[in-house]
């Protein structure tokens, strides 16, 4: 009898340890799949890499790989080996560093400042020179054999000769695995835990009937019904809810705000490709902030004017996304003026101005002038769509250009742009990934707080002919002692929650 009563005592502890048990099993066995499925560069981290030495030359590209994700060297180079960022292109670095012993390349990867400071390669003078003060992160984890891996990928895909994991190649993927969804476990296992719950309350309730039968009272049997509404099922289904809710909640609030990979259509068409890139504008002409404010800024039209006061057809567009910019100032482009009291003038009165613009321009370049009208009619409905705002109310062309915008840090977070262009020396890169490059722009990097730390960590401040930081003398005598090789944004107090917590 005691028995039994103890065991009947011991069940929803037994049930508990069961249940979570089993969300374990499900779990692990959910990550082993996923590990088992990534992609083979993730799968096999640096850390994995062979301590084989090998010989100039000999570097294994899918190893480099591995080396060149987990050191994070694409945040500065490019990964096509062909374009500047915020470090040079690397396609053709062994050539570059041919008339120089190989062990000067290994000490550029491993201690770059080091090198320059030896006086000893003058191929490092050199590269310095062109880049500074742009310095390179100390890589001193890498061997002499990591960086020969690391050559041997940065080769491959500069000449196209390595071949990713995954990638296509007139045929099916190489090496590419195909994720597996593992809903179906969860499934079996949440039924199996179900049925495992009813069966023990059944048994529950059979030894409950047993002992109350044994000790002369009139036994009951408890329905199913019973069973599930009990007390102590009814509790423990709030449970199981309280836990699911508490980690739904918790995942979501982790990802609030969080946008990464957004790029949203703006009013205008603007190719950051076609005037960073191709025309190579830097950054700071039009987000002239990002040097002396807290703020990039969005360029006011007046900016735009500069260059399109003489530049009056777009290369893509023609005057469909340009005439946009002329009518939210005011600028008639068949004068090359300003309109007096444009502000004054009503939608109509725009209109057949920048009209008579559009279909002049369409008419002189050879089009079909049984199209004209379309095309006038067209591009105007464009104009009126970017220049208005049916839910604020705004109903005239005149005015500002209501720009969507793309990075958005919570309130609660504090960053300043000229503490890090200005001070820090940081390109727009950095942090808003390859913008020269990007025909729609779009959120490049997440932006989380983990992803911060993790730069203030790994970056290196920038101490020589930096006023800003002459009163860390400690840190400018350690250096020229030789006891440390640089400082890094953690060593400055740069992980401190204020910093950014005000």
């Amino acid at each position: 009898m005691t028995y039994l009563t103890n065991f009947y005592r011991c069940l929803p502890l037994f049930l508990l340890l069961l249940l979570t048990s089993a969300v374990t099993l499900a779990q692990s066995t959910a990550a082993d799949s996923t590990v088992a499925n990534a992609d083979a560069a993730v799968a096999e981290p640096a850390a994995e890499v062979p301590t084989t030495t090998v010989g100039p030359g000999e570097g294994d590209p899918a190893l480099g790989e591995a080396l060149w994700k987990e050191n994070v060297c694409g945040s500065c180079h490019a990964g096509d080996m062909k374009a500047n960022l915020t470090g040079p292109a690397l396609g053709g670095v062994e050539e570059r560093w041919a008339g120089e012993p190989r062990e000067h390349l290994y000490e550029w990867v491993q201690q770059s400042q080091k090198l320059i400071g030896s006086g000893e390669s003058a191929r490092a003078i050199a590269v310095w020179n062109a880049w500074k003060p742009t310095v390179m992160s100390n890589f001193t984890n890498l061997s002499d054999s990591d960086v020969e891996h690391l050559l041997a990928y940065i080769d491959g895909m500069y000449t196209g000769s390595y071949v990713k994991p995954g990638t296509v190649m007139n045929g099916p993927a190489v090496g590419a695995e195909q994720e597996t969804d593992n809903t179906w476990l969860f499934v079996i296992l949440g039924v199996s835990l179900l049925l495992l719950s009813l069966i023990l309350a059944r048994i529950t309730s059979n030894l409950q009937y047993m002992v109350s039968a044994s000790e002369g009272a009139a036994p009951a049997r408890r329905t199913l019904v019973q069973v599930l509404t009990s007390r102590g099922m009814i509790a423990f289904v709030i449970f199981v809810l309280v836990v699911l809710g508490g980690y739904t909640t918790v995942n979501h609030a982790i990802d609030l705000g969080r946008q990464q990979d957004y790029e949203p259509d703006q009013p205008i068409k603007f190719s950051h490709e076609v005037h960073a890139g191709i025309h190579k504008i830097e950054c700071q002409y039009c987000h002239d902030g990002a040097r002396r404010s807290k703020h990039s800024v969005i360029p006011a039209v007046n900016t735009c004017m500069n260059c399109h006061r003489a530049i009056q057809v777009g290369s893509r567009y023609g005057t469909a996304e340009l005439t946009k910019i002329f009518a939210s100032i005011g600028w008639d482009p068949s004068e090359g003026a300003y309109i007096q009291n444009y502000d004054q003038m009503t939608n109509d009165q725009a209109r057949d101005i920048y009209q008579k613009w559009i279909a002049n321009t369409y008419i002189s370049e050879g089009g079909d002038p049984d199209d004209v009208d379309e095309v006038v009619e067209e591009q105007w409905e464009g104009i009126y769509a970017a220049l208005t705002n049916e839910y604020t109310g705004d109903d005239r062309v005149a005015g500002p250009i209501e720009w969507t915008r793309i990075h958005n840090l919570p309130d609660h977070a504090y960053f300043n742009h000229a503490q890090h262009v200005t001070v820090g020396k940081l390109k727009c890169q950095n942090c808003h990934g390859p913008v020269e490059e990007m025909e729609v722009v779009y959120q490049y990097s997440p932006l989380s707080m983990g992803w911060c730390i993790n730069c203030h960590r790994e970056t290196e401040v920038q101490f020589e002919d930096n006023d800003y930081y002459k009163s860390y003398e400690r840190y400018h005598e350690e250096i020229k002692e030789g006891v440390r090789d640089g400082v890094t944004v953690e060593d400055i107090g740069g992980l401190n929650c204020q910093r950014c917590h005000y």
